[in-house]
């Protein structure tokens, strides 16, 4: 997404398998689950376009991403934050 900070990586949250949460600035998170391998550790700084982790799979063994971003701790279509096409 954006440059931030890395703030957890592990899999101590149920149902979302490998877990990366990365804060950019006061107001905004950004998590990205269901990883089979994870690049980065908890405190790194992180550049937009990083490669974080590789995606693995979810229930049923399935292919799957993850992706989620929170504006003040509640989630937020993505879509609306992404710049004009």
């Amino acid at each position: 997404a954006a440059a931030g900070r890395v703030v957890y990586t592990g899999a101590g949250l149920r149902a979302y398998g490998q877990l990366v949460i990365v804060r950019h600035g006061e107001r905004y998170l950004s998590a990205y689950g269901h990883n089979r391998e994870v690049f980065v550790r908890e405190g790194d700084a992180v550049r937009a376009g990083q490669r974080l982790a590789a995606m693995g799979r979810g229930t049923g063994d399935v292919p799957m991403l993850y992706f989620e971003i929170r504006l003040d701790g509640r989630p937020v279509d993505p879509l609306l934050l992404l710049p004009k096409r």
